[in-house]
């Protein structure tokens, strides 16, 4: 039977940080393969081989998008991958802003895929299925693998449930975010890169009143936010360290505390909803749909991202894409510049860090019932950190969505032909070990970003009680979250004031926040003793 005609339907889904960096982002990356690596071709290609007269397994793999489009099923890539690993493979996709509410149905139902994107290793309902049995413990397996045997130790401990890995984390650099903005604006207001929270703050003031694309008209605005605010993509989580506030929960006196019950956190939130009522962010940020957050940048509306530093080289891609449709490019230009962050009233330079993974690559039991079966998936997660296959997962296939300039590839400039068919597909990709694969041509922009991803490892703000996995936050720790979330969201927009905050902040106590703080300090003295 042909893919064709053995695939089920394919519908997607559209409902709804680890002290060693590595290379790995969801998009470009940033490293040269090595040399000494490209045995990866080798060993797929024999895979091929051995694997001819077993059948082909049938795969279904839940993942975020943060496009409108997406590749399909029998799209040529998602083709070639399947040839490559002797697989068919259906694609769940789910809108990014959603995932977190899809993952939670998923969870609940009876049917899970054989692969399903978990977007934190301490997520309350992961950790509480795990807890129940419902996913394959992988840690022992991986020995058996050529790559994902490779994976970093302090990591899959960043990524783990009492001490068990029940995922394949995705690797990620642990100095990823900071500020992303646009380079041509800046220059034509008249500024130089902001060094402080007021230089930020008059950056974005600048974008909205100096009209910086010069077409004589009030359009423009400062900064965009989306409605996701969750883990260290929240461009918030990265405001609130400028001015002081800890990384989710902070030490004092010896003790763990929140960052909302500390002053930091409010005079944080004074500040974003002093962009907001300027106009400085986009009004609509509690709707906007992560999956267009670039759309702004890229179209000339706004003129900075607080995110993933490494966003800036693909917003610049598309920046050039659109001005060549309109033969209007300049191939040497430079529209899109990045930095780790500005000080606040210290002095002090602060970095949001990642865990060095985002998200993990999990197994349900109830789905793939079997070691048998199991295998087969891992060595499917295994094949895919092969130099071809990450090549392929990332940039689609040579001739059709990208050429080759030396060792460098150098991606079509149709944007909708990779939307359709490539974009996305990154996301299966764990990158165990680090720099597989080919990469775009090292632009001085980018260059740029991998040197000051390493260079913000020295100024981030762990979290001290990240290896913690709370009983507490197990149960409540949803609604906790949502809470605090709906709460800090009204303040800015100005539906609640700060008495309504604090009444926010005390239903969360009494919801179970303060069982949560005691539960924290215990497991917080145990591992100091």
């Amino acid at each position: 039977m042909n893919k064709k005609t053995q695939k089920w339907v394919a519908t997607a889904a559209l409902g709804t940080l680890a002290m060693t960096a590595i290379a790995g982002c969801s998009g470009n990356k940033e490293e040269p393969s090595k040399p000494e690596e490209s045995a990866g071709a080798t060993a797929t290609a024999a895979a091929t081989t051995e694997a001819a007269a077993e059948k082909p397994l049938d795969i279904s793999i839940m993942l975020p998008i943060f496009k409108t489009n997406f590749p399909k099923d029998d799209g040529p890539v998602v083709t070639e991958i399947e040839k490559k690993t002797n697989t068919n493979i259906h694609l769940e996709w789910v809108p990014n802003a959603s995932y977190g509410d899809k993952f939670n149905i998923t969870l609940a139902s009876t049917k899970l895929p054989e692969i399903i994107y978990v977007p934190s290793s301490k997520d309350p309902s992961f950790v509480n299925a795990v807890r129940s049995g419902a996913f394959w413990e992988l840690g022992p397996y991986l020995k058996d693998y050529p790559n994902l045997s490779q994976a970093n130790e302090v990591i899959m401990n960043n990524s783990s449930i009492d001490g068990k890995n029940y995922g394949i984390y995705r690797g990620r650099a642990l100095g990823r975010n900071g500020i992303v903005y646009r380079k041509d604006w800046l220059e034509a207001v008249g500024l130089q890169q902001p060094k402080t929270v007021d230089d930020f703050y008059n950056m974005l003031k600048a974008f909205k009143e100096k009209d910086p694309d010069k077409n004589g008209k009030d359009d423009t605005y400062g900064m965009v936010l989306v409605k996701w605010t969750g883990g260290w993509a929240s461009a918030f989580d990265t405001i609130k360290l400028w001015f002081g506030a800890p990384n989710k929960w902070g030490i004092a006196d010896g003790k763990l505390v929140p960052e909302h019950q500390t002053p930091e956190y409010l005079e944080a939130l004074k500040f974003m909803k002093k962009l907001y009522d300027e106009k400085l962010i986009n009004q609509d940020f509690a709707v906007f749909d992560s999956a267009k957050w670039v759309d702004p940048i890229v179209n000339g509306q706004a003129g900075v991202i607080v995110d993933v530093t490494d966003t800036a080289g693909r917003i610049e891609d598309k920046i050039h894409a659109a001005l060549a449709k309109e033969n209007k490019d300049n191939p040497d230009a430079q529209y899109m510049d990045n930095m780790i962050g500005v000080t606040g009233a210290d002095g002090k330079l602060k970095a949001l860090p990642t865990s060095g993974f985002a998200g993990l690559l999990a197994i349900p039991k109830g789905t793939v019932k079997t070691e048998e079966e199991l295998k087969r998936v891992l060595k499917f997660l295994d094949q895919m950190n092969d130099d071809d296959l990450t090549t392929l997962a990332g940039f689609g296939i040579e001739g059709k969505h990208y050429t080759l300039d030396g060792e460098f590839i150098v991606p079509t400039k149709d944007a909708a032909l990779l939307e359709s068919e490539v974009e996305g597909l990154n996301q299966m990709l764990p990158f165990i070990p680090a720099g597989r694969g080919r990469v775009v041509q090292q632009t001085p922009l980018r260059l740029q970003t991998t040197e000051i991803q390493k260079e913000a490892e020295q100024y981030i703000v762990a979290n001290p009680a990240e290896p913690f996995i709370s009983d507490v936050y197990s149960q409540k720790g949803q609604q906790l979250d949502n809470i605090i979330n709906d709460a800090r969201i009204k303040f800015i927009v100005g539906q609640t004031d700060e008495a309504g905050l604090m009444a926010a902040f005390e239903t969360w106590k009494k919801s179970g926040g303060d069982d949560l703080v005691k539960e924290m300090n215990e497991l917080y003295a145990a591992s100091a003793k």
